[in-house]
């Protein structure tokens, strides 16, 4: 099991809010069940009576007969809990119809504290939030950060960090690549079979999608144009252009569909003159890198957008709200803000070494007339550190900082 510290750090944190469901969301594979396993290990390590714990995965095969809403309350309510807290754990469980009447039900008694976890957020999002009313939180949950795939890679003494952090971009950060072995046909056929899922299981299937040809090509522009601006109709236009007649609507209809099993992301941009959310030109970033090499092969060498890619997890790893900043024709490529910390203005580039580079990255941040922090990430061998009160920080320092 691959320690998640900071991800259990969240979940603990949600510990005895009986007043609220704990939906822990997240794209298949990323290790939501086993944060829930490291959660139910750290309740009993604290103390909390075996019998006090009820688990259930209901992707495994012997609980297929829970298909109703009353079996799933009978099987929950007739565990013989002890007097005292009950602390109900609730895997995938909206593979059981009418599942959402069942959890605001558990919920309604005091001594019920509920989690639950689940890889599509109309699922968990839509038909929760109206039964339940703004009576639950959804702590999302993504593949392992660079800091937790080092901590699972082996140690062989000739590997250093520069080099894992290559392969780190290369095949993603699914918890589920270090149970094979070290053979990359093995990880694309693994990638490629999760990958394949969600398209078919999650997306398609759900929800009824025809024209999966159309929404494999969407998936190909976006993970080709992480950190692009784009809309549905400048995607629509180049799928047009490209022999492929498809509508805006639909092209956003299909976004959306892909943001709610959490596929890709989507960063809104902030004007940073008037610090209003704008509704065009957003930009979307794949949840993880390995399905980017599935897509265009594992030597895929566009360092700059992977790199973005990372940062933009990795600020939300750490709470950040995240959007990208825009100043008249320049662009800030995160605004990251916190209620606790305030914002902080992140810049990302492969290199500070060319001159011209290293002016369009200064300009965009010397344009922010505010006193919040501005940080360069890249991944130079620093020698410059601050560009008068700009910090320049080596990207793999910044992703394994404390």
């Amino acid at each position: 099991m691959i320690p998640r510290p900071r991800a259990l750090e969240h979940l603990v944190r949600y510990r005895d809010t009986e007043h609220l469901v704990k939906v822990i969301a997240g794209v298949r594979r990323c290790g939501k069940s086993t944060l829930l396993d490291m959660f139910r290990d750290e309740l009993l390590a604290d103390g909390v009576a075996p019998e006090s714990l009820f688990t259930a995965n209901f992707e495994r095969f012997e609980l297929a007969s829970i298909d109703s809403a009353a079996k799933l309350h009978e099987f929950v309510t007739s565990h013989p809990f002890p007097d005292g807290k009950r602390y109900i754990l609730l895997d995938e469980v909206q593979l059981v119809p009418g599942w959402e009447r069942v959890v605001n039900s558990l919920r309604l008694d005091p001594l019920n504290d509920l989690y639950i976890t689940g890889s599509n957020v109309r699922l968990l999002g839509s038909e929760l939030a109206t039964i339940l009313s703004g009576r639950y939180v959804r702590i999302d949950t993504f593949p392992l950060s660079f800091d937790e795939y080092l901590t699972a890679c082996p140690a062989d003494g000739q590997t250093n960090r520069r080099q894992r952090f290559a392969e780190y971009l290369r095949t993603g950060g699914l918890p589920g690549l270090f149970g094979l072995p070290d053979d990359d046909q093995m990880r694309r056929e693994y990638l490629d079979g999760v990958l394949s899922t969600i398209l078919v299981k999650d997306i398609a299937q759900t929800h009824a999608i025809r024209d999966i040809d159309a929404l494999e090509k969407i998936i190909r522009y976006l993970a080709a144009n992480i950190g692009s601006p784009m809309s549905a109709r400048s995607i629509a236009n180049y799928l047009t252009s490209s022999g492929r007649r498809i509508s805006a609507e639909t092209v956003d209809n299909y976004l959306r569909l892909l943001e709610d099993a959490f596929l890709f992301y989507r960063a809104r941009r902030l004007d940073l003159k008037s610090k209003e959310l704008m509704r065009t030109n957003e930009k979307f970033y794949l949840t993880d890198l390995g399905f980017r090499s599935i897509l265009f092969g594992m030597g895929s060498s566009d360092v700059g957008h992977a790199l973005e890619n990372v940062v933009y997890f990795e600020l939300r790893r750490r709470g950040y709200n995240v959007s990208v900043g825009r100043h008249n024709s320049l662009e800030v490529d995160f605004v990251a803000t916190k209620p606790e910390s305030g914002t902080h203005y992140y810049q990302v580039t492969q290199s500070m070494a060319d001159p011209a580079t290293a002016d369009r990255e200064l300009a965009a941040l010397r344009a922010v007339q505010d006193h919040f922090p501005r940080t360069i990430l890249s991944l130079d061998e620093i020698a410059t550190r601050d560009y008068e009160g700009i910090a320049h920080t080596d990207v793999i320092d910044f992703l394994l900082e404390e």
